[in-house]
């Protein structure tokens, strides 16, 4: 799995570049319509996924352990995503719901697959922390759901730029360690 985070280490960036998107978005229109909120979630959700998959669709034959991993929570964000541009007019509690169970399901994913990389990548905590605010997050909105969707804009945000910095930090830790397995190869091979 250290391999295939490394290699597609640019899809990590991506994940965490989009989720700050969607947060910064979400500070700067307070007053967001539930629609605008459903689309740039959809947007997010979609970006996500894909790039999951993308990395899924790159993997070496050797990480097939750990494609399950990826693979659902690639499929997971897709699907969220598309369910919501065809449901935009959904109440705002189910998509309270669909946030909050979504969250919960990445974090936990990101979590058991940052305590399988231990031994193998340091820093994986960035990968804990970011999973474990995830899970939070997801938890937070289940417990209070009566709040509403619009006045979790601010904490929507921030989870979002949270998780979108710890998906920074991780992507350039595994961007050293690919240049650092790229040089290694280059070496053995000049031998």
């Amino acid at each position: 799995m250290l391999n295939l985070l490394a290699k597609n280490w640019w899809l990590v960036e991506i994940r965490g570049v989009a989720a700050i998107a969607f947060g910064v978005l979400a500070f700067l229109w307070p007053g967001i319509t539930l629609l605008v909120l459903v689309t740039l979630f959809a947007a997010y959700m979609l970006i996500d996924g894909v790039a999951l998959l993308v990395s899924l669709r790159r993997a070496e034959p050797a990480t097939a352990g750990h494609r399950l991993a990826v693979g659902l929570m690639g499929i997971l964000g897709v699907a969220v995503g598309i369910a919501t541009i065809f449901w935009p007019g959904i109440t705002a509690l189910a998509l309270l719901y669909l946030v909050a169970f979504w969250a919960i399901t990445l974090g936990l994913t990101q979590v058991i697959a940052a305590i399988r990389l231990r031994r193998e990548i340091s820093g994986e905590l960035w990968f804990v922390i970011g999973g474990l605010l995830t899970v939070v997050f997801g938890v937070f909105i289940l417990v209070f759901p009566g709040t509403g969707l619009l006045s979790l804009v601010w904490i929507v945000g921030a989870w979002a730029v949270v998780f979108g910095i710890t998906n920074l930090v991780l992507a350039w830790r595994l961007r050293g360690l690919h240049q650092q397995i790229v040089r290694s190869r280059a070496v053995t091979s000049a031998r």
